[in-house]
């Protein structure tokens, strides 16, 4: 296995503007986990640290509808290390474009998004 850069912890911080995004790509996480396999292959664990709101049964959820749907494949590996990782098929990397719009759009109209939210939670 090549090295590759470990996922920054502070990944997904709680002012990221994916957070505002008022629709979905999968579910809940499914976008976090297809913009962490962007650089390349990952093991479950690597995927934890940035990923640790996740719990690890919901992580493993995820990743399976992203396998079912063809957007992630899953390799078992004997060497040299046993183990599982998951990667972008071609079809989850032609995501990435409509994700960086989604998030783009975000950034854009953060200040609004946050003023609707308070406006709908306050009393």
């Amino acid at each position: 296995m090549k090295h590759r850069q470990p996922l920054p912890p502070d990944m997904f911080d709680e002012l990221c503007p994916s957070s505002l995004v008022p629709f979905r790509f999968g579910d809940k996480w499914a976008a976090l986990i297809l913009r962490c396999l962007e650089g390349g292959p990952r093991r479950f664990s690597e995927l934890r640290v940035p990923l640790h709101r996740v719990t690890p049964k919901v992580l493993t959820q995820s990743l399976r509808r992203l396998e079912r749907d063809g957007l992630v494949s899953r390799a078992v590996h004997a060497d040299p290390r046993p183990g599982v990782e998951y990667a972008l098929t071609p079809l989850g990397r032609s995501m990435l474009e409509p994700m960086d719009a989604a998030c783009a759009w975000a950034a854009e109209h953060w200040d609004e998004l946050i003023d609707a939210r308070e406006q709908y939670t306050a009393p």
